[in-house]
């Protein structure tokens, strides 16, 4: 979805009247997007609708998009590279899109939101919500499951699995950290909770999450943000499963990128798969271009080599 400033605008006017001042969400709904900026997840579970769960569509939607582009301009800037046979350098590091990591792009970015809500809390604007959904364009991105959290695991897609992120704003936290972990993706997959600090009831879900913490080490990490201003629904609490974390060690000392290998491998096969006339969506026309350039070095480049071989002889 384009972030002109008007469809911004939009979106705010939109949203708006699904805020529930008495709900907490005004810093925490946008926070929520940030984050799914930040780790990309695939496949995101929401317990409980409402003001954030435009959010989180609008933030999926916008990483999809920033992907495609990210996917072709890493191809457009390796084209040179495997046209003449150099090695990846630091110019390619820091060439826009800069950084990136080939291996995060070499399959398709289709992210997905399932919200689950029994739509049973009068104060809730968890019915209005589909039909906000309908306004923005996002309806599509969303599976909507009516049932309690604990009728609705079953009703998952099959290929929902594992969950790599999922915000509960439920009463049903400990309930899910007890019955749905699992369904986490043991490779750092996130779950942010609401709203459990500062009474009696969420403290003693948080002790008994440390308590398993320390059971269970390795686990999980735990971090949890205070909105001290408020007296209640000020607070998420944010769950990192790491029990089967892959290491990615990009850099040597120095955070010299390691560009040889793997990297050197995937950044290839990228700029191969979506130059080729078949390659996923076709090539842009700026792919195209870049695509031919490199191919017309690659001619001249045998042809110099022909004719040194030819002078030698």
């Amino acid at each position: 979805m384009p972030r002109e400033a008007a469809s911004d605008e939009r979106f705010r006017a939109v949203v708006e009247r699904l805020r529930m001042p008495g709900m907490g969400t005004e810093v925490v709904a946008p926070l929520l997007a940030s984050l799914i900026h930040l780790v990309r997840p695939r496949r995101v579970l929401e317990i409980g609708m409402g003001h954030t769960t435009p959010y989180l569509a609008r933030a999926l939607a916008e990483v999809e998009e920033l992907v495609a582009a990210e996917t072709e301009g890493l191809a457009r800037k390796t084209l040179p590279y495997l046209a003449d046979g150099r090695e990846l350098d630091e110019e390619w590091v820091e060439a826009e899109p800069a950084l990136l990591t080939p291996s995060e792009y070499l399959e398709p970015f289709r992210p997905r939101l399932v919200a689950i809500d029994d739509f049973s809390d009068s104060g809730s604007s968890a019915p209005q919500v589909t039909r906000a959904l309908d306004e923005l364009g996002l309806a599509d991105r969303v599976t909507v499951v009516n049932a309690d959290l604990r009728n609705a695991v079953e009703r998952l897609p099959e290929e929902w699995r594992p969950i790599d992120f999922a915000w509960v704003d439920a009463w049903d936290c400990l309930y899910f950290f007890e019955n749905c972990w699992e369904l986490i993706d043991p490779d750092g997959g996130i779950v942010v909770m609401h709203y459990l600090m500062t009474y009696p009831e969420g403290e003693a879900i948080l002790r008994y999450i440390a308590e398993s913490q320390r059971l269970r080490p390795g686990e999980f990490e735990v971090l949890s943000l205070l909105e001290s201003h408020k007296l209640r629904q000020n607070s998420m609490t944010v769950l990192r499963r790491t029990s089967g974390a892959t290491p990615r060690e990009y850099s040597d000392t120095g955070q010299r990128p390691r560009l040889g290998g793997r990297v050197r491998a995937d950044a290839l096969t990228l700029a191969r798969s979506l130059a080729a006339p078949g390659g996923p969506g076709g090539p842009s026309e700026d792919l195209r271009k870049a695509r031919d350039v490199s191919r017309a070095a690659a001619v001249r480049t045998s042809a110099a080599s022909d004719t040194g071989r030819r002078e030698q002889a």
